[in-house]
This record gives structure tokens, C-alpha cells and sequence, in this order.
């Protein structure tokens, strides 16, 4: 009976578990690593565990550094069960065919560079193929029904508010006389955000594995940011630029045209064009509509009065390329909302290229931005960037919404550890080394609870805890 850690545990992408138990071993979310080329090269290597003896996955959601190595898991032979929330699962049919797609057109654009220099072709890390077959490997789940998925392992399903079908997941491990209760929190999400339940409050566990994504650092008040974005907008409208938002297509999308049609009026809209330029996030919205009764109490109320999803008169969804590409001839009085989040791939890229330096243009930063990835750079305000294998030079005004962040911030991870009344012990993952380290002592001054920082590899004895 012990947990290995594997993924997440040096930095924020890539979760990555494996819990044994008995003769069975499981895998707490095989996700894609991100960032810099250099790590995203890490996706290729062997996995660091025999493959053959993994009898099942548990995704905790959707989100491809949680999920997107399935596919991979499944092209190199695993023929188990993945067991998802139901959402989850809808949601993994969107993004991970996408991130195939992704996959298999760098392993173009790279294999044209290596021609030159007379150097062998890769292959794409997987296919389209792979991603649909590993979706069919899916097995979804409601939340709060318990489940035996193999002799002496149980699992349930608990609300995290982070995305659509995002889980806690709850984990019973019994072996001879022996049972203990293990809880991943998946990613938590904040309190009080559009659209979503709060996270789950759980009471009881033996060990927490713990997201520490934001674990140093506070939102900004939910009010302010609204002010902040109706700001944005007013200023954008008054020296006549565009607005560019990338956001990812699953989560983020969907409160962005949720925040703007409650403001509509407010942010004065009506003068826009909108534009939801990202085929997976049409897609997506559909999925969010699909599920009403994971909503909130405000978001359930708004569905039983309108039709549609969202209810903006001036929202244009852009599903083909040509599309996309007519979006850059507009000049100004355009809100482009595209993937992706980080900007490190898709038709945000494009807009940049049209708008970066344009001192009228102002680009809204409204999520987390891996290190490595174009999104940090702008974030830290650098001058010039390198799109295409061009430079640009950075003159539109960049703006950092922290408030729309999917993850909660400090007091509101505090706020979740704070609930379980039996002091568990916890291991600090899935976040920056030093934010690790940081919280980590925060759970033990503010909350009394021992909390340490797991290195890849390390095995837990879950018997002894």
C-alpha cells in the first residue's frame, strides 16, 4: 500500500500519480507537460513505471496537463479503464483531439526543419487516432457516488470548482486489516466563480496530495476585476484599437461570454464586435450548456430564462480558418477571444502578429502563464517577442486580470485545508518549487498541519501514516 509521485511534483504541469495496492496499481492523472520546448521534449520519453502492471487511471479533469498523456498511455499498449467525471469525459473528446492536432503539426513544422539539416523525421508524440482511442477507454462517473474500480480500491467523485466535471477525488485503499483514505485535490477552483459550485468541503482523510498552483499570492476582489475589464474595454474603445484575449478554450472561454453578457450594458458592448474565435471552445460551450445541473445557483437561474448559451446579440463564432484570418482586417472595435490561454500555439498567435505592436491595442492576460511560454513573457512586460521565428515589438498595452483565475489563491487553499477536522497529513504538489516550499509552511504555521514537498519519485508507505 504506498503512493509514488511522479508528475507535478517539480512544477506546475504534467500531474502524474501512481497508487499501488496489493497486486494493483492505479495512476492518479497522466497530464502533458508544458512550458519551454526543452520540457515539453519529457513528454517523449518512456514513462517511469512499468506499463503493463497499471490496472486503471483516474483523471481528476479535463485540462490537457492533467489528461493529455492518455493517448500516449494507450499508443504504448495500456488497455485499462480511465475513469472521469461525465463532464470530464464530454470535455476530453474536445481537447484531446485537439491536442493532437497540435502534436501532429509541430511534428510537421519540426520534421521540415530536420530535413535541412539532413536529419531523420519524428514522429507525433500521438494521432488524432490515439486521442479517440483513448477517449474510448473513458469511463465516466457522477459526483458523490462511490465506486470499487478494482479489488480493495474505491473512489468518489467530489465538486472542485475549477472547471466543468473538475474533481477532488477521494480514494479508499484497503489491504488485510488495513484501510486508508487518500484525497487528491485535483485543482481547486475559487469561491464564488460564475458558472460553478464551490469546492467541496471534505473533513476526513489520512493523506492529501494538494495543488499549490497560486499558493503564494491573492486574487484581486471579484468586484474589482469586473471593474477592471469594464476599464479595459473604455479605454480600448476610446483610442480605437482591439482587444485580445487569450483564453483557454475550456473554463475561461466560457466565463469571459458569461461575464460579458451579465455586463453587457454595463461595459457597454453594444459598440463591439465579439468574436470566439477557437473551434474547441464552440465546442466547449455547447458541452457547458449540456450540463445545467452542475451550475450554480445565479448561472441555473440565467439558463431557465434564455436559449442560448451565451446570450450576446454581437457574438460572432468563428469555426473556420478563413474566418479567423478576416478577423485581422478589423482595426479597431474588436474583442478577440482565442486559444491559446498561454499563447504558446493557435489563432491567438495570428492576432498577435496583427496587433502586438500596436500602441492602440491592449491584450488581456486573464489566466496562468507557464514559464517559457509567450503568454509569461508578456506578462513580464517584455519589449520584444519572438512569433514565427520573427520579432515583434511589444507597443500594445498588456493588462494581467489575476481575479478570472480558474484556481484559488492562498486564503482560498487555506480556506479548503482548513476543512478537514482530522489534521491529515499533506503533500504540497503542482506548483512553482518555491511556491511549493512557501505554502507548504503556511498549512503547518496557520493550520497546524504537517505538510512537506514530495520529489519525483519518492514513495509514501501509506500503512505507516
Amino acid at each position: 500500500m504506498e503512493l509514488e509521485f511522479y508528475g507535478a511534483t517539480g512544477g506546475v504541469t504534467g500531474s502524474c500519480h501512481i497508487i499501488r495496492n496489493g497486486e494493483y496499481q492505479i495512476l492518479i492523472d497522466c497530464g502533458l507537460i508544458q512550458g519551454r520546448r526543452k520540457e515539453e521534449e519529457a513528454n517523449r520519453e518512456p514513462f517511469p513505471f512499468d506499463l503493463d502492471k497499471i490496472d486503471a487511471v483516474v483523471l481528476s479533469h479535463a485540462h490537457i496537463d492533467h489528461s493529455g498523456r492518455t493517448p500516449l498511455l494507450v499508443k504504448r499498449g495500456f488497455r485499462g479503464p480511465i475513469y472521469t467525471q461525465n463532464a470530464t469525459r464530454d470535455l476530453c473528446a474536445v481537447l484531446l483531439r485537439d491536442s493532437a492536432s497540435l502534436a501532429e503539426r509541430d511534428a510537421k513544422y519540426q520534421n521540415k526543419k530536420r530535413a535541412k539539416k539532413g536529419l531523420e523525421p519524428i514522429e507525433s508524440l500521438y494521432t488524432e487516432a490515439d486521442a479517440i482511442k483513448a477517449w474510448e477507454h473513458m469511463e465516466g462517473m457522477p459526483y458523490r457516488e462511490k465506486r470499487q474500480i478494482l479489488p480493495g480500491i474505491s473512489i468518489r467523485y467530489q465538486d472542485a470548482g475549477h472547471i466543468l466535471g473538475a474533481c477532488m477525488v477521494e480514494i479508499w485503499l484497503t489491504e488485510g486489516s488495513v484501510t486508508r483514505k487518500i484525497v487528491f485535490s485535483g485543482d481547486i477552483g475559487q469561491y464564488d466563480t460564475p458558472i460553478l459550485n464551490d469546492p467541496t468541503t471534505i473533513e476526513e482523510a489520512d493523506l492529501v496530495l494538494m495543488e499549490s498552483t497560486y499558493g503564494n499570492r491573492l486574487h484581486r476582489d471579484r468586484q474589482q476585476t469586473i471593474e477592471e475589464i469594464g476599464e479595459v474595454i473604455s479605454r480600448a474603445g476610446a483610442e480605437h484599437g482591439n482587444i485580445l484575449i487569450p483564453a483557454f478554450s475550456i473554463g475561461r472561454s466560457q466565463e469571459l461570454l458569461y461575464l460579458m453578457g451579465t455586463n453587457y450594458d454595463e461595459w457597454g458592448l453594444d459598440r463591439w464586435q465579439i468574436f470566439l474565435d477557437s473551434p474547441m471552445a464552440i465546442e466547449a460551450s455547447h458541452i457547458y450548456w449540456d450540463y445545467p445541473h452542475l451550475y450554480d445557483e445565479e448561472a441555473t437561474k440565467l439558463r431557465s430564462q434564455i436559449n442560448e448559451m451565451p446570450h450576446l446579440r454581437n457574438l460572432k463564432l468563428t469555426h473556420a480558418v478563413e474566418e479567423s484570418m478576416q478577423i485581422n482586417e478589423i482595426r479597431s472595435g474588436a474583442i478577440i477571444i482565442a486559444g491559446s490561454g498561454m499563447c504558446n500555439g493557435g489563432r491567438i498567435i495570428h492576432h498577435l502578429k496583427h496587433n502586438i505592436t500596436r500602441r492602440e491595442c491592449h491584450v488581456m492576460i486573464v489566466g496562468y502563464q507557464a514559464n517559457g511560454t509567450l503568454g509569461r513573457r508578456l506578462v513580464n512586460r517584455e519589449k520584444e517577442v519572438k512569433i514565427h521565428g520573427e520579432f515583434y515589438d511589444v507597443n500594445a498595452q498588456i493588462h494581467t486580470v489575476g481575479g478570472l483565475s480558474a484556481h484559488a489563491d492562498q486564503n482560498e487553499l487555506l480556506q479548503w485545508a482548513g476543512g478537514f477536522i482530522n489534521k491529515p497529513k499533506v503533500f504540497v504538489v503542482h506548483g512553482d518549487p518555491e511556491v511549493k516550499q512557501e505554502f507548504s509552511q503556511l498549512l503547518h504555521e496557520k493550520l497546524q498541519l504537517v505538510a512537506s514537498v514530495p520529489k519525483a519519485g519518492d514513495i509514501v508507505d501509506l500503512s505507516q501514516i
